[in-house]
């Protein structure tokens, strides 16, 4: 009788699974050594230790190659992804992907086996290898399954050195407070990690720490297929959250690597290969796939991983009067709750909120009071609850991960970015950010926030003005796929008015990511800005407009981004300041420098921003200490205005402007002719890209290919008109 996908519905395994999954094991082990002597590197040992687990719980659970990516199945997620040797094999003699390749390009550049396992490829729910966070997104799996309804089983497979790690004490206090009952944990105990023996690297009492956080606990015999299926339909049937410790061997099957702690990471040598394949009474083939190895070549496409997202309505616009006072924050919280009332009545609502001890603070607490079986109150404790965040927000919820700057970014910088790595939906809502949180002093004051997240290619970074503009990114980017973070300050905004007192952000307003806002015009100089800093900006040219200095304002609410349309006319006024409540060498002054510099444009540039960690006082009181205060900012714009060190700019004035000189070249010269066809040719493709407002990372690439070959091109043709212009003189 075939019991794969039985779920451990049967008492015991059968003779014939038996020996099936023996024999299975037994190639895995070979496939294991081929795979890391041919690429030279990987981790043998521990993938030997677990390679009993995986197989039983592949084999067993609901979960195959057909249904990996729909909802109606069990999830398995392997923590110690250093381990990818063991999975890959497990996965590829089941079925999920061709064995072949698997150990063929197995680290190889461009092929989909990886190192660390990545969730690109069937079988892998969660790209792990920075140890520790493979707990955390198991509760995520097996929370959204519980939203969703589904009776889905969720297993991680942990290594025991891993367990020395804070953030498994976070994720066991959160499964027993949630009572998962569906999350179940089995550590691969070989009590070997890279400098020995996990009990004199750093002392730890693994059973007894999941007992005191109420777990259910169990021991078997990790090699013992027999043993781990009926520990397996024990903690099954009780109910979790429970944790299986798998007593293993490193290097299990070859006499010279077990219990060996060196082969955690090393691979071995071809003489010791040829000996461990005659042990385990293998097949060698090392040189058959060396040669395919060598005779293949990838392309530098990345593998997206596969993320789900639900269908979300739209609550009507909400428009704040300009006269009212109110915190972004607030319109966040308000937003959230309209967004949940709009799909609310559907057999489950599809959101799942998350919050670190600051509800009232970050404005979840009305959420959390209408919909409370949607609401995560997980404490302080969030490194584990970023990435359970984050692994819920591909199972087709929306997931909000709300915090204050310092936590939400700087804390658990390297929790989003193996959010970003795995491709997540995750809307990261932080509060409070930069010097707007005033008398906390600075280990509060996240003056960082955009500078590190420059560093997550897939994260949007959006800032808002005030609060109406709020209400629509929320509003918008909940609704929408990716990852996304939205940061605000603490204080009370004023709403943003156009020149009639009107709302600038108003029931017509549609929020579109990567386009900034003319918020006023002016010919003099134009500031670009974000966030709290937006209604202090248009206070300058206020105090400047006094002066006879005409200031244009420039909302920049997705600084990440650059509004090609809108810098150009910004950079028409000859010169551009850009001010922010942030780090002044990392934020937008040094992504606009950076524009400037890589497209050979001549604009002057004053960036005002933090220079230091700043202090404890009111916010307005700070900035004025700090030289950002309106009108500090004023008088250091005027100077910078009236300098005549920093002369107006606006574009490059160089020979290629002379048109008269152009054309008589162009005429007179068949080498510059072809050359100035291709730049008018390069020059509309160019300007293709930069008429829109957002560009893919494969446009933004080829971009940058024509701006190479255009420069190139340009400065040749420079040097001709330079050579013409000195001989006719």
């Amino acid at each position: 009788m075939n019991q794969k996908n039985n779920r451990f519905s049967d008492e015991k395994i059968y003779p014939e699974t038996l020996s099936l999954l023996q024999e299975l094991a037994a190639k895995a082990r070979g496939d294991i050594l081929t795979m890391t002597t041919l690429a030279n590197s990987g981790h043998p040992g521990g993938s030997m230790s677990s390679l009993e687990v995986f197989f039983t719980l592949f084999y067993f659970l609901n979960i195959n190659r057909e249904n990996f990516d729909g909802d109606d199945r069990d999830f398995v997620v392997v923590s110690h992804g250093h381990t990818s040797p063991g999975v890959y094999s497990t996965l590829g003699r089941l079925g999920f992907f061709d064995i072949e390749e698997a150990v063929a390009f197995f680290r190889k550049a461009g092929s989909p086996y990886e190192g660390h396992i990545e969730r690109h490829l069937k079988g892998v729910d969660w790209s792990t290898g920075n140890l520790g966070q493979g707990l955390s997104a198991g509760c995520g799996f097996a929370l959204s399954a519980k939203i969703k309804q589904k009776d889905s089983m969720v297993f991680v497979v942990m290594g025991d050195g891993e367990q020395q790690k804070g953030q498994i004490s976070e994720a066991r206090r959160f499964a027993k407070k949630f009572c998962l009952n569906n999350l179940f944990a089995i550590v691969d105990l070989n009590r070997l990690q890279i400098s020995g023996n996990i009990e004199s690297v750093m002392k730890q009492n693994i059973k007894e720490n999941y007992l005191s956080d109420g777990w259910e606990v169990y021991e078997t015999d990790g090699h013992s297929f027999e043993d781990i299926y009926k520990t397996v339909k024990t903690a099954v049937s009780k109910g979790g959250p429970a944790v299986i410790l798998a007593h293993t061997v490193m290097g299990k099957g070859v006499s010279f690597m077990e219990n060996v702690k060196d082969y955690h990471g090393k691979a071995l040598t071809r003489e010791q290969y040829e000996k461990a394949m005659d042990e385990l009474n293998c097949e060698k083939r090392l040189d058959y796939y060396k040669s395919l190895r060598q005779e293949t070549r990838f392309s530098a496409a990345y593998s997206v991983a596969k993320s789900q997202f639900p269908v979300i309505k739209l609550p009507p616009v909400r428009v704040y009067d300009k006269n009212k006072k109110i915190d972004m924050r607030t319109a966040f919280g308000e937003a959230l709750v309209e967004l949940a009332k709009a799909n609310a009545g559907k057999d489950f609502l599809p959101f799942a909120v998350f919050d670190c001890d600051l509800a009232g603070s970050v404005k979840v607490d009305g959420f959390a009071k209408l919909f409370p079986e949607n609401f995560f109150q997980s404490g302080i404790q969030e490194h584990n609850t970023c990435t359970i965040a984050g692994a819920v927000s591909t199972r087709g919820l929306v997931s909000v991960f709300a915090d204050f700057g310092v936590f939400g970014v700087d804390e658990v910088y390297n929790q989003q970015r193996l959010n970003d790595i795995n491709n997540a939906n995750l809307k990261v809502v932080c509060t409070h950010l930069g010097v707007d949180v005033g008398e906390d002093g600075k280990t509060h004051q996240c003056i960082d926030y955009l500078g590190l997240l420059r560093n997550l290619y897939g994260f949007k970074v959006i800032l808002p003005a005030d609060a109406n503009q709020t209400f629509s990114v929320v509003r918008s980017s909940l609704a929408s796929p990716g990852n996304v973070f939205i940061g605000m300050g603490r204080s009370v905004t004023p709403i943003i008015t156009k020149e009639d007192g009107s709302p600038f952000f108003d029931e017509k307003y549609v929020y579109e990511y990567g386009k900034w806002d003319i918020l006023s015009k002016g010919t003099d100089v134009a500031i670009i800005t974000y966030g709290v800093m937006v209604y202090r900006a248009l206070m300058i040219k206020e105090f400047l407009g006094k002066n006879g200095i005409d200031v244009m304002v420039v909302n920049a609410s997705s600084p990440k981004e650059i509004d090609k349309i809108t810098l150009k006319q910004a950079i028409m006024t000859g010169r551009i300041v850009t001010y922010e409540d942030h780090n002044v060498f990392t934020g937008l002054g040094s992504i606009i420098g950076q524009y400037l510099g890589e497209n050979g444009i001549v604009c002057p540039l004053l960036k005002l921003g933090v220079e230091n960690y700043c202090f404890s006082g009111a916010t307005d009181e700070v900035f004025d200490l700090i030289g950002l205060s309106p009108e500090k900012a004023a008088e250091r714009i005027g100077r910078f205005c009236t300098n005549p060190n920093f002369q107006k700019g606006g574009g490059n004035m160089d020979l290629m402007n002379d048109e008269v000189l152009v054309k008589k070249l162009v005429q007179e010269n068949e080498e510059f002719r072809k050359l100035y066809e291709e730049h008018l040719e390069l020059k509309a493709k160019i300007a293709e890209f930069e008429s829109k407002h957002y560009l893919t990372a494969e446009e933004e690439m080829e971009k940058k290919r024509l701006q190479k070959i255009k420069l190139a091109g340009k400065d040749k043709m420079f040097e001709m008109l330079k050579a013409y212009k000195s001989k006719n003189n």
